[in-house]
């Protein structure tokens, strides 16, 4: 099923099959519309590591309890050619632009997370 024009519902569902209940769903929508802006701006396709998380899922990898993931409202999003470092500073400016949703970034060695939680709070942090 098709969210955005480069987003299918298959690549937020949570990797033990479990199923998105639906006010789950509407979340992943509007994470995918927030990432769909991040793709065309970059012009490069977008993986998304881990979308939605069962609590199931999220407990067995040991994320955190109150996981934005949990609600469908991150992404841990990998780009080919750009480091997450660099990633975050292009996910800023668009926020600052007013042209994604503000809500957490967080730095990762490998990927960045974006989230939409919070009900707007801007929250920031780096693992790298």
């Amino acid at each position: 099923m098709k969210l955005t024009k480069n987003f299918n519902k298959s690549e937020f569902d949570s990797k033990d099959g479990s199923e998105m209940p639906y006010d789950v769903f509407l979340n992943v929508q509007k994470l995918a519309n927030q990432l769909q802006v991040l793709r065309d701006y970059l012009g490069k396709s977008i993986k998304v590591n881990s979308g939605y998380r069962s609590p199931k899922h999220n407990k067995s990898i040991g994320g955190v309890k109150n996981s934005q993931h949990v609600l469908g409202k991150a992404a841990d999003i990998v780009v080919k050619g750009i480091k997450p470092q660099e990633l975050a500073v292009i996910v800023e400016r668009l926020i600052d632009e007013g042209e994604m949703l503000q809500g957490g970034i967080g730095i990762y060695n490998t990927f960045l997370h974006y989230d939409i939680g919070f009900r707007g709070k801007k929250r920031r942090w780096d693992y790298s």
